[in-house]
């Protein structure tokens, strides 16, 4: 009997592996085979588990762990196309760069952005957002002074607070008026922190 169970055991164990082989193959094929139009991978992090999504334009998103990961694939699926699918050598590059950021070994991002999640007032702020440097820090109204709408720093907030690509684009640089670091899309603690990392907090 027990040789019995040992051998179905085995043998259960052998078709987990059998068919995690085969869900591998599929995804290599499909994007070797250009049929996946959105590819996620998820990657550890100092701030949590990131889930990363890219396209053939770039990198559209990075969702920060406790986000509705349901919702967020329904969302790619609406707004950038349905052939989603698990497939993490597509995401490669972005999460080499990400891990190179939060080990301190790099201070930009050389990554195409596909910016179909953003509205045309969100990609306005972002842009301005992204020239902040690293290590420096801006206000939201100064972000609204830089596309040309000085009393929309509210407005601003609002773009900052919903930004697809945040880390790549630093909305975490920006800042209250008082200094104070206000609202972040993943938590005060994860904007302390990752402020911290490049220095721009004693």
């Amino acid at each position: 009997m027990t040789n019995e169970v040992d051998a179905l055991r085995i043998s259960g164990a052998d078709a987990d592996r059998r068919s995690r082989d085969a869900a591998e193959r599929f995804r290599s094929a499909a994007s070797d085979d250009g049929l996946v139009d959105v590819a996620v991978a998820t990657l550890d992090s100092p701030v949590g588990e990131l889930l990363v999504a890219v396209t053939p334009r770039g990198l559209a998103s990075i969702a920060f762990e406790g986000v509705d990961r349901d919702a967020l694939m329904e969302r790619f699926a609406r707004e950038l196309s349905p052939r989603v699918l698990t497939a993490a050598r597509a995401t490669d590059d972005v999460r080499r760069e990400l891990d190179g950021y939060f080990r301190g070994a790099r201070r930009r991002f050389d990554l195409a952005l596909d910016r179909r999640l953003m509205s045309r007032f969100m990609e306005q702020v972002l842009e301005a957002t992204a020239r902040v440097p690293f290590g420096h820090l801006a206000t939201y109204g100064e972000i609204a002074g830089r596309i040309g709408r000085p009393k929309a720093a509210r407005a601003v907030g609002a773009a900052l607070g919903a930004n697809p690509i945040p880390i790549v684009i630093p909305c975490h640089r920006v800042i209250g008026a008082n200094g104070k670091l206000t609202g972040y899309g993943g938590g005060l603690p994860r904007k302390e922190l990752l402020l911290r990392l490049e220095g721009s907090l004693l």
